[in-house]
């Protein structure tokens, strides 16, 4: 059985952050609700190679929260878990609290 999946060339591996559908007090939340498709890199690939054959590394990291686009993406079940793989320019960007 597989226990991780490491991504190959500029793919990133993400776990889709589910955004919950009430508060913490009870109150329920409309589905229309503005909710970011958004999700937790789980592993990265090395990154792809240019065409003088220099790397150009990945640009997030494991553990970083990214903004996904709606469609897209493979997906990817391993155990009881569903992932999903993207491209790094399929990322449109990285989610941070201030």
């Amino acid at each position: 059985m597989m226990k991780r999946l490491i991504p190959t060339f500029n793919r990133i591996l993400v776990k889709k952050v589910i955004q919950p559908a009430k508060t913490e007090s009870g109150i329920l939340l409309p589905e229309k609700s503005s909710q970011l498709n958004s999700g937790r890199v789980v592993a990265v690939g090395p990154g792809s190679r240019d065409k003088d054959g220099k790397l150009i590394p990945v640009s997030v990291k494991e553990g970083d929260t990214v903004l996904l686009p709606e469609y897209g993406g493979t997906q990817v079940k391993l155990g009881e878990n569903e992932y999903h793989l993207f491209r790094d320019e399929d990322v449109l960007g990285t989610l941070h609290e201030d």
